[in-house]
C-alpha cells in the first residue's frame, strides 16, 4: 500500500524588500500601507520613459556574508544569500547540523545576474577583457542562486533555479513542497530573488511599453486593478521559505506559519507578453492547485492575486478567479499586494507566498493599495481600506508570466 503523501510546513521565512527586511520588517512595512516606488537613483533613467521602481534603500551585504562574499558576488548573489540566512535563522534551523543530502534549495528568477553582465560589458567595451571581473562567469547564470544558497549551507539536496518569468518564485515554492512531499527531501529553501535595476534590462521592459509612466506620482504608480493603471512598476527583492516535513518540524518545535497545501502550473500557449483572453489557462493553475490541496473553491477564504498593475493581466485575472469560484468569488477576500513593493518579477511570487504564510499566522490580511476607481472589467470585491482583521483557514496564492506561464499555490492556516 502506497504510503499517504507527507505534509509540509512553512517553519521560516527570510526577506529583503522594498518595504522592509527579515519578517517584522516586511511586517511593519505591509502594516503602515506605503507604496516604496520612488525615483530611480541606482541609474539615470532619463532616457526611458517610466523613471521609477521599487528599489530596496538599504541593503549592506556584509550584515549577511563574509567580506569575500560580498565582494566577488553580484547583488542577485548577495541577496539570494541575505534571503536563504535571514530564513534559516528564522527558522531555527542550521543545515550543517541536518542531515545534508536531505536539505535542498529551489530559487526562482525572470532575469538571474543580467544586471552584472550589462555592467561587464560596458567595462569590456571601454577598456577590453581585462578590465572584466572574474567572478562573471559564475554569476551571471541564474542557477548560482540556488548554488550559492548550497554551497554557503552546506545543501546538498534537490537543488535548482528556475527562469520562469514573473511566475518563478511560486514555481520554486511548489516545486519544493513537492520535493518533501514526495520523498526527495525534508527541507527545502524555497522563494525567488531579483535585481533587475540596470539600465538594458530597465529599458528592454521600457521598449514594449510594459511598464507604468505615472513619474510625477510614484507613489500611486503601481495600482492594481484601478481603471488608471498603465504598467507595472519594477522592482527588486528577494523571499525565501523554508519548508520542512511536517513531523519534523513539530518534533524540534520548529515555529510554523502555515501548511503548503497544493500547487498548480500551467501554460496558456498563446503569447510572450498577452495573457490568453479568456483566462482559461489561469484558472486552470487555480483549480489543479485546489485539486492537489483536495480543497473545494467554496473553501478558500483569500486569493492573494498577481495583479500586476497592468491593463490585461488585471482584467484577465479577474475573469480566472471568476471562473473558478463562480458566485462564491463575491464572497471571497481578495487583494494585490505590489503597490507596496512593486513587481519584483520573478521574486514575486515568492514574496506573496510569504506574505500569505504571514497573513495566516498573524491574522491581518492586506488590502489592495491605490485601488481609487475601479475597472469594470474588475469588477470583484477587491480589499481595499484596512485591510482585513481576520486572516481565513485557506488561501491561494497567484503568480502568472511572460510567456504564458501560470502558478498557483493553497496554503492552509497551521494548525
Amino acid at each position: 500500500m502506497a504510503s499517504a503523501p507527507r505534509r509540509v510546513l512553512v517553519t521560516g521565512i527570510g526577506a529583503v524588500t522594498p518595504i522592509g527586511t527579515g519578517v517584522d520588517g516586511l511586517w511593519a512595512g505591509l502594516r503602515a500601507g506605503r507604496s516604496a516606488v520612488r525615483p530611480i537613483t541606482r541609474f539615470d533613467p532619463a532616457p526611458f520613459r517610466s523613471r521609477i521602481a521599487a528599489e530596496i534603500p538599504d541593503f549592506r551585504p556584509r550584515d549577511f556574508m563574509g567580506e569575500k562574499d560580498a565582494r566577488r558576488l553580484d547583488r542577485f548573489s548577495q541577496l539570494s544569500l541575505a534571503g536563504a540566512r535571514l530564513a534559516f535563522e528564522d527558522a531555527r534551523l542550521e543545515p550543517a547540523r541536518e542531515d545534508r543530502e536531505r536539505v535542498g534549495v529551489m530559487m526562482g528568477t525572470a532575469l538571474g545576474g543580467v544586471a552584472m553582465a550589462e555592467a561587464q560589458h560596458t567595462a569590456y567595451l571601454a577598456e577590453g577583457l581585462r578590465a572584466v571581473e572574474p567572478s562573471l562567469a559564475f554569476t551571471v547564470f541564474a542557477g548560482a542562486a540556488s548554488c550559492s544558497i548550497a554551497v554557503a549551507f552546506g545543501c546538498q539536496g534537490p537543488n535548482s533555479t528556475n527562469g520562469m518569468s514573473c511566475a518563478s518564485g511560486a514555481i520554486a515554492v511548489g516545486e519544493g513542497f513537492r520535493a518533501i512531499r514526495d520523498g526527495h527531501a525534508d527541507v527545502m529553501l524555497a522563494g525567488g530573488v531579483e535585481a533587475p535595476l540596470a539600465p538594458l534590462s530597465f529599458g528592454a521592459f521600457a521598449i514594449i511599453r510594459a511598464m507604468s509612466t505615472r513619474n510625477d506620482d510614484p507613489a500611486a504608480a503601481c495600482r492594481p486593478f484601478d481603471a488608471g493603471r498603465d504598467g507595472f512598476v519594477m522592482g527588486e527583492g528577494v523571499a525565501a521559505l523554508v519548508l520542512e516535513e511536517r513531523g519534523r518540524a513539530l518534533a524540534r518545535g520548529a515555529p510554523v506559519y502555515a501548511e503548503v497545501l497544493g500547487y498548480g502550473l500551467t501554460n496558456d500557449a498563446h503569447h510572450m507578453t498577452a495573457p490568453r483572453p479568456d483566462g482559461s489557462q489561469a484558472a486552470r493553475a487555480v483549480r489543479l492547485a485546489l485539486r492537489d490541496a483536495a480543497v473545494a473553491p467554496g473553501e478558500v477564504g483569500y486569493v492573494n492575486a498577481h495583479g500586476s498593475s497592468t491593463p490585461l493581466n488585471d482584467s484577465t485575472e479577474n475573469l480566472a478567479i471568476r471562473t473558478v469560484f463562480g458566485g462564491h468569488a463575491d464572497r471571497l477576500l481578495l487583494s494585490g499586494t505590489k503597490g507596496w513593493y512593486g513587481h519584483a518579477l520573478g521574486a514575486s511570487g515568492a514574496i506573496e507566498a510569504a506574505i500569505c504564510a504571514l497573513a495566516s499566522a498573524r491574522d491581518w490580511v492586506p488590502p489592495t493599495l491605490n485601488l481609487a476607481e475601479r475597472d469594470p472589467a474588475c469588477d470583484l470585491p477587491w480589499l481595499t481600506g484596512d485591510g482585513h482583521a481576520e486572516a481565513p483557514e485557506v488561501l491561494v496564492s497567484n503568480s502568472f508570466g511572460f510567456g504564458g506561464v501560470n502558478a498557483a499555490l493553497v496554503l492552509r492556516r497551521a494548525s
